[in-house]
């Protein structure tokens, strides 16, 4: 015998126990949980149908000018590096030239518009682009800039432009931006993007239930179309795998587009505000450090508001490259009570957004934030909010967008599709069973009770999309007494 064989009896020796088997309760439970389940699913299912339907017909229509415009967006990027050539690259003979100070970019800016006043500088971020020198001018519209590109070997003015945003859009981009965002109506036009953003996550995680809650012999028609289906079963297979693949991108559009809308966005900054998550800022405050004298856009001066003795845009810059400062930067330039602001603007993921605040009069640097220190929350923010913008992940992000927007399009069309090809004809009846009314009825109480007051929350937190289901509620209640009228 092995000494590392047990002996017989022992306890090592013993085999080891055999599972147990299910017993006949455990089996019943289970067939019970499961039919629970599917008795949910069958009374709750009517209910997300009939919203699902509703929302399709009468929110899609915002959907898809949101979808198209937002499709057009997604490709300015790329086009207004075609549109725009002349202004945003210099000649090719210029670029092995030296660099000018920024100082005399900005000089010849100024020069070019002596009527308009420098407030920001985006110094040339790569061979062959211009310098950009962002102005407050009276011909430009509140909110925008006045942008003058500059060739940074020359001082040459390349042209000049508005300019929108945090991204620079130009007129193009800024015209599709608008139009996406209100339809250039103003405020008035906000409404309908908000009410889009609103439904949007309700119709594509309703339409995903839908359709993954659907009897299928095969799990390949969950995810493909069928392209044996003949009819409005065919236009349902498009309509549902294509929804399904686009689902979670179209929710976190709708969540990002929710954070800047005018009601439900406010909403959601005090919640942020709440959580300790708000966008933290570097602190440029002089604290009356700033000296006498008159320097504002003289010498090598911000060319700004700034009353004071000024150690010029290139110490400053360079104040800001020695602490850590690097790539594509956003130089704002001082005013009476706040010093230079020096931003980091590469949003491409590994993203580099750290800034920094020098004191005009002796370049020190006042105040260091970094990315890395913002909190959690407001990390994710900007992450969702730049990628629904297309600026995250660079063309990629752009490419991701315009297939959404297009999905988002698609998925539309083959629901009006459906609708039209489910409506009586003279040969053919109602093509399907529609849903009737008053399906809430077999819902348990405790669950009703619980969709009711999720419903009432999100309501109150989403206040376009409360009103709207209100409005929804009330027509289908006076539709079906008219209906029982005409039935007594």
């Amino acid at each position: 015998m092995s000494l590392d064989t047990p002996a017989p009896g022992s306890r090592e020796d013993r085999p080891s126990p055999e599972p147990p088997l299910t017993t006949e309760t455990e089996q019943q439970a289970a067939a019970e949980q499961e039919a629970a389940t599917g008795s949910r699913w069958s009374a709750l299912r009517p209910l997300v149908l009939r919203l699902h339907f509703y929302a399709g017909l009468l929110i899609a229509p915002l959907l898809l000018v949101a979808a198209v415009s937002g499709l057009l967006y997604a490709l300015s990027f790329q086009a207004e590096k075609i549109v725009y050539r002349q202004e945003l690259t210099v000649p090719d003979g210029d670029r092995s030239r030296a660099v000018l100070p920024l100082a005399d970019q900005v000089a010849a800016a100024r020069e070019a518009r002596p009527d308009a006043t420098v407030t920001a500088v985006w110094p040339s971020s790569e061979p062959g682009a211009t310098t950009r020198v962002l102005m407050a001018a009276p011909d430009v519209e509140e909110g925008k800039s006045l942008a003058v590109f500059v060739n940074p070997h020359t001082g040459e003015i390349r042209g000049e432009l508005p300019s929108y945003g945090s991204s620079g859009a130009l007129p193009l981009r800024t015209w599709l931006d608008e139009l996406h965002r209100d339809l250039h109506l103003g405020d008035l036009g906000r409404h309908y993007s908000e009410l889009a953003a609103s439904w949007l996550w309700v119709v594509a995680l309703g339409g995903l239930a839908l359709w993954i809650g659907r009897r299928r012999t095969a799990r390949r028609a969950l995810f493909v179309p069928d392209r044996k289906a003949k009819g409005r079963r065919r236009t349902l297979s498009l309509h549902g795998a294509v929804g399904l693949w686009a689902a979670v991108g179209l929710v976190l559009l709708s969540a990002t587009g929710l954070t800047w809308s005018r009601y439900a966005g406010e909403n959601i900054g005090a919640v942020q505000d709440q959580l300790g998550g708000a966008t933290p800022a570097v602190s440029a405050s002089l604290d009356g450090a700033s000296g006498g004298g008159e320097h504002a856009g003289h010498g090598g001066g911000a060319g700004g508001t700034h009353q004071g003795a000024d150690v010029g845009i290139d110490r400053a810059l360079a104040a800001a490259r020695t602490a850590g400062i690097d790539g594509p930067l956003a130089v704002t330039l001082p005013t009476e009570a706040n010093g230079y602001v020096i931003k980091e603007t590469d949003t491409t993921f590994p993203v580099r957004l750290d800034s920094v605040a020098v004191n005009p009069t002796d370049g020190r640097v006042m105040d260091e934030l970094h990315f890395a220190d913002y909190p959690l929350l407001a990390k994710l923010t900007r992450f969702g909010i730049d990628a629904h913008m297309g600026v995250f992940l660079g063309l990629a992000n752009q490419l991701a967008l315009a297939a959404l927007a297009l999905a988002l399009v698609l998925v539309i069309v083959w629901g009006y599709r459906m609708w039209w090809q489910r409506r009586p004809t003279k040969g053919r009846a109602l093509g399907g069973r529609a849903v009737p009314r008053g399906t809430w009825r077999r819902i348990s109480p405790a669950l009703l009770f619980a969709l009711a007051a999720l419903t009432v929350l999100i309501g109150w937190f989403v206040p376009l999309l409360g009103i709207s289901l209100t409005a929804f509620l009330v027509v289908d209640l006076a539709l079906g007494a008219a209906a029982r009228s005409k039935r007594a």
